[in-house]
């Protein structure tokens, strides 16, 4: 039962991720792209996660840490360049 659901969780993020690729690339303004690579950091957070349940190894949810925290980092350093023109005042 729960091979089933991983199979089908990451199924879905992979098509999420997909879906996220093509809003990055085709994006009409620069928030929109911003957006969907913010959105891209939280699904491959998510497929990290499934990827540790399935392989049953605590791995990768440090790897999974490590990424939401450069991810938001990231995001906020690009937020603050958009909006100033600079990141370190």
């Amino acid at each position: 039962m729960l091979d089933t659901a991983l199979w089908i969780s990451l199924t879905l993020i992979v098509m999420a991720m997909a879906m996220n690729v093509y809003r990055l690339a085709v994006g009409p303004d620069v928030p929109d792209r911003l957006l969907a690579l913010d959105t891209l950091y939280v699904n491959s957070i998510a497929l990290i996660v499934l990827l540790g349940l399935w392989l049953n190894t605590k791995t990768y949810f440090e790897a999974a840490i490590l990424i939401a925290m450069l991810g938001f980092v990231g995001t906020m350093a690009i937020c603050r360049y958009l909006l100033r023109g600079d990141i370190i005042e």
